[in-house]
């Protein structure tokens, strides 16, 4: 019997940390979620729902996004982000979980099990970030400038929540006024763009191919074919480089896979933590009683 836990800020290595937690049970095994850049647990909120009818889930907004702090004593680099998260993880008691991110999310998710490769047997990528460098020094240099977050701000708000979330949907009918509001909401609060400033100054490249070479963990790697923001290629390129990963390629999918597929993610990952065998067969859709669900073929 799933049970909603609700919604916690803890307070962890200088910052708060958001939190949503769903108790399905004791024994289930536990899923933890990571959004992307300029996002929040927002972008599971469909997706949360299908997972917890087989497993405990604990959604994070990771700092400076969502409702987690936005210090400026922070430092938000993927290292730092990550050691924060696992210190949340001991916070809370978890010694195991299976790792689910999203974007700049899986990249989290890697440094993660960089520092502590047995906390996941399993985890699942979607459209992850990869083979980014850091920032260049001329950016760098100019977050330490004082109006440099006002310069964030006007960057963001002259692309605007509408121009971002087609950019990251094939379907744009799926954009609806919630969904507008979910992922404007966050930056009403002017200490988002602050910290931004500081994330642009602190951000480390992404972890180099000798790294992502070393990791044991088993790897889902699901992209959206019309990824616009984080291409096929380098989901192609993370196959390659992490020795354990099966990749599956969604179509008419863009990068917002949470929120464009969510039955078919759950599906594929929920087969994918359960089975030890590899998803070598495609799900297919199945209609019942006007549902569709999705069954892997014979």
């Amino acid at each position: 019997m799933k049970k909603a836990l609700g919604s916690k800020v803890l307070h962890i290595r200088g910052n708060d940390i958001y939190y949503e937690q769903h108790l399905h049970s004791r024994t289930a095994a536990t899923i933890v979620l990571i959004h992307g850049f300029l996002s929040s647990s927002f972008s599971y909120r469909t997706l949360i729902p299908l997972l917890c009818k087989d497993f405990n889930v604990i959604s994070i907004d990771f700092p400076p996004f969502g409702q987690s702090g936005k210090s400026r004593r922070f430092h938000y680099s993927y290292q730092n982000i990550s050691l924060t998260l696992l210190a949340f993880l001991d916070a809370i008691d978890i010694k195991k979980c299976i790792l689910v991110g999203h974007s700049m999310g899986g990249q989290i998710c890697l440094y993660m099990l960089k520092n502590r490769p047995e906390l996941s047997d399993k985890a699942i990528l979607l459209c992850s970030s990869g083979y980014l460098p850091k920032s260049g020094r001329l950016l760098r240099f100019a977050s330490f400038i004082p109006y440099f977050p006002r310069v964030v701000k006007r960057w963001l708000e002259k692309s605007g929540v509408e121009a971002n979330l087609q950019n990251v949907v094939y379907n744009r009918q799926l954009i609806d006024d919630e969904m507008r509001q979910g992922y404007l909401r966050p930056f009403l609060n002017d200490d988002i763009f602050k910290a931004l400033a500081r994330m642009v100054r602190d951000r480390e490249g992404d972890l180099s191919e000798k790294d992502l070479h070393s990791l044991e963990t088993k790897f889902l790697l699901l992209w959206g074919k019309h990824d616009r923001v984080v291409p096929l290629s380098v989901g192609r390129r993370l196959h390659a480089d992490l020795k354990n990963s099966e990749l599956i390629v969604l179509d008419e999918a863009g990068h917002l896979l949470p929120e464009e597929k969510p039955e078919l993610v759950y599906s594929y990952v929920k087969e994918f933590i359960e089975s030890n065998d590899p998803l070598v067969q495609k799900l297919i859709p199945v209609k019942s009683a006007g549902k569709t669900t999705f069954q892997l073929q014979n």
